[in-house]
């Protein structure tokens, strides 16, 4: 084998991108965590006579590439290389490309074994070991030195072809982004700064919040310094995390601006171009990867993932090497270029998209592939040591997305469905489960809800621990049955494993970051919830995890909220880019004489509605009306109507799907009018464009506050303990964000003029006043 290398790869990663064969199999089968693995390592280990060699660290190289990795055990004395797995239940389940994946790698360092010793042959060995009963199963087959290394060498030769292409679109991809030209004649006015900012955090490997206001340009401006940093700064990847789909859809638009987009005549995948080329014998300088939801790339909605459900899992990995080509060879693969690739080739497009994402230069998608638990992304680039930049749009709302990563609820109602039909070994742990709900809710005090004088909510004093043990116990009882049992792996029954799971390990973590607490709805319909109030604890890890990363909005004020609660590095800067909008485009006003709060909603109906139709008789057009809740909103909407039945109105309803949504802004059409109503911080309060006049104004009657509930009531005493700015973070500043953003709907380009009126009396405070845009002057109070 030859001399050192420049290119290195771990066995596991070789034998992952060389070996696999076979279907995907995503059927559930139960699993040793982590932990659990390496005690059984250890138990096999233990049983092993004297001389026994774990963990043997083994390396070799050929044609250029060294290969290295930990080999789990040697005897000597047998002449026997193992590869051991933990696995639960019954080996049988096990899917043939896992049996695959584990044969390679022990055939892997059987080679290198067999080179650095000497050996003309070797037995190898996969010793599978049952988690649950202790019990060993080994597969042993004998192979000489020289298959050995054929073997290897084969497996060596095909990474090699595709990391020299790698390679090769490294070194076109920085020549073409050191040449990349801005794709306007000039940047509109503030775009330049923040363009200026986000490359200096690029070059310092610093994180930075910026402010920046709706309209200038705030995607293009942070993707373009960010990809000219790639080759000067060697970032390895850079991704654009979004809140909403919307978010992903401006990504993509401003790389097509950028040059990145297929044209028009390679709008198609052929199975005949080479490993790197595209259909037009040119290589795509940028590889772009968008991606999506599995409930919304799954071809076969309701079928199980794996080949005997679902055509797509069927041969997956045997078709997989040439749809990977197909895909790294056309370039841009959004949602639909990606489903085009996997439609060729018959493969899945969700998993082939989980595959690309190892091989794209930027990846755009929702912020849970960098920042969940079991983030896609942020697991890629650790294992790979990628410099990674992020991008984070709309980043006010990062604050609640990441609180919601990080809690878990169980559900009281799921454990008595699953009672009645349960199989007979998980009788006992779901009746130790069923007890500690009832003690847990005698414990709590918590009447039937509705029923006077007793409250329905309770924050607990700290976790249940009986509880957590009872959830331990039945995790751990499912696990074992469905390891033994696969067909009885019914829906409610791995519900319940999943919610006991997530709890559980979220409870391994408690802390002041997060609280527990009980809602009961009525009998038997109680809510264990396990709620984050503070993710820094769980995000700051993410964010050093990062080369660089760019946090921008229109409402990052104050700095201090968002570096306290998302957990900056102490080094992040702050930026304010400064308006190009002007007073005179917005007429800002305040109606004083208004209180919004609940006491008060009824009086308020009138004095809104005449503001609403009185507004659009001196300016007819399209609004928007914000209101802080349904009930709000359907009653002042029934009052508007029946006094004024020829103005047109429009309302957001309850649970809109995405089709209703995009009608609903559809009839914001250039030289209409009419008045939509809508819920503030729901889904037309921000994320939408409505330029021109497709709106020109917008009523706020709420200051955004959330309810001063049981539940954010601990919220507030939990933030004024850690940062001493208990109402700030609580209320005042998530509410003042979500009317910064509705209002930001407004004023959209230079040529923009519109209306904003507030409408409420706490609007004219001096301290409420100091936190609204300074653009927007000092908006006169109507008393």
């Amino acid at each position: 084998m030859g001399e050192a290398a420049p290119r290195r790869v771990a066995v596991r990663a070789l034998c992952d991108f060389t070996a696999r064969e076979g279907d995907l199999d995503h059927r559930f089968t139960p699993a040793p965590s982590a932990r659990e693995g390496i005690a059984g390592h250890a138990m096999v280990a233990a049983r092993r006579g004297e001389g026994y060699e774990a963990e043997l660290p083994l390396c070799a190289t050929l044609e250029g590439l060294t290969v290295s990795g930990r080999a789990d055990g040697y005897d000597p004395a047998a002449n026997r290389l193992e590869e051991i797995k933990t696995h639960r239940g019954r080996l049988d389940r096990m899917a043939d490309n896992q049996r695959a994946l584990h044969w390679a790698q022990v055939s892997v360092y059987g080679a290198l074994l067999c080179a650095e010793r000497g050996l003309a042959s070797l037995t190898l060995a996969l010793v599978y070991l049952d988690i649950a009963s202790g019990r060993e199963t080994v597969l042993t087959r004998k192979a000489s030195a020289a298959e050995l290394e054929a073997f290897f060498a084969t497996q060596c030769r095909r990474f090699l072809a595709w990391a020299e292409q790698e390679a090769e679109h490294r070194v076109r991809r920085d020549a073409a982004l050191g040449t990349l030209a801005f794709p306007h004649p000039d940047f509109r006015p503030g775009q330049r700064d923040l363009a200026e900012s986000a490359y200096k955090a690029a070059s310092t490997g610093r994180c930075l919040l910026a402010q920046a206001p709706t309209g200038i340009g705030k995607t293009l401006g942070t993707l373009f310094p960010l990809l000219k940093a790639m080759p000067r700064r060697g970032l390895d990847r850079v991704a654009f995390l979004t809140m909403k789909t919307p978010g992903r859809r401006l990504a993509l638009d401003a790389l097509a601006a950028l040059g990145a987009e297929v044209s028009a005549d390679a709008e198609r995948s052929d199975v005949e171009c080479s490993d790197a080329q595209h259909p037009d014998n040119e290589p795509r300088p940028l590889r772009v990867l968008e991606l999506t939801a599995r409930d919304k790339a799954c071809e076969y909605p309701g079928r199980a993932c794996h080949g005997e459900a679902c055509p797509l899992a069927a041969g997956f990995y045997d078709r997989l090497p040439a749809a990977r080509r197909a895909g790294v060879a056309r370039g841009w693969l959004d949602r639909e270029a990606l489903r085009a690739v996997a439609g060729e080739h018959g493969v899945c497009p969700y998993y082939l998209g989980q595959e690309l994402a190892r091989w794209c230069d930027v990846i755009v998608g929702d912020v849970n592939h960098w920042f969940d638990a079991n983030a896609l992304l942020h697991g890629l680039s650790r294992a790979n040591d990628w410099r990674t930049g992020l991008l984070v749009d709309e980043a006010h709302n990062l604050v609640e997305r990441a609180r919601g990563m990080y809690s878990a609820e169980l559900d009281q109602r799921r454990l008595a469905r699953l009672r009645r039909e349960a199989p007979g070994a998980l009788k006992r742990p779901l009746g130790r489960l069923t007890r500690q709900w009832q003690a847990l809710v005698k414990e709590a005090g918590l009447a039937e809800a509705g029923e006077p004088g007793r409250p329905a909510y309770r924050v607990l004093e700290g976790l249940p621990e009986g509880m957590v043990a009872a959830l331990q116990g039945i995790a751990s009882a499912i696990t074992e049955h469905l390891g033994e049992h696969p067909e009885q792996a019914s829906l409610e029954l791995q519900e319940l494993l999943f919610e006991a799971l997530a709890f559980t390990r979220l409870a391994e973590r408690f802390g002041d970051h997060s609280l527990c607490d009980l809602t009961r709805h009525g009998r038997g319909r109680a809510v264990l919830g396990l709620r984050n109030l503070v993710p820094a604890d769980f995000l700051a890890p993410r964010f050093a995890a990062a080369h660089a990363a760019v946090l921008f909005s229109a409402t990052l004020s104050p700095a201090h909220y968002h570096r306290d609660l998302l957990g900056l590095p102490e080094a992040t800067v702050w930026r304010e880019v400064a308006s190009p909008f002007a007073a005179e485009q917005l007429e800002v006003r305040i109606r004083a004489d208004i209180s919004t709060r609940l006491r008060d909603r009824e009086a308020s109906l009138a004095p809104i509605v005449a503001e609403l139709a009185g507004q659009f008789r001196r300016r007819p057009g399209h609004y928007l009306a914000f209101f802080s809740s349904f009930a709000y909103l359907e009653a002042a909407l029934a009052r508007f109507r029946e006094a004024h039945p020829e103005i047109p109105t429009r309302a957001q309803r309850r649970g809109m799907r995405e089709e209703a949504r995009d009608a609903f802004l559809a009839e914001f059409s250039p030289g209409g009018r009419g008045i939509g109503f809508a819920v503030l911080g729901g889904a037309f309060a921000e994320g939408i464009d409505l330029p021109g006049d497709r709106l020109v104004g917008a009523f706020i009657a709420t200051l955004g506050l959330p309810p001063a509930d049981p539940f954010n009531e601990a919220l507030k005493a939990r933030l004024a303990a850690r940062f001493g700015r208990g109402d700030d973070y609580a209320y005042h500043i998530p509410g003042l964000i979500k009317v910064v953003q509705a209002a930001g709907r407004v004023i959209r380009g230079p040529d923009d003029r519109g209306t904003v009126v507030l409408m409420d009396d706490r609007f004219a405070r001096r301290e409420v006043k100091a936190r609204l845009p300074a653009w927007w002057g000092a908006p006169p109070a109507r008393w």
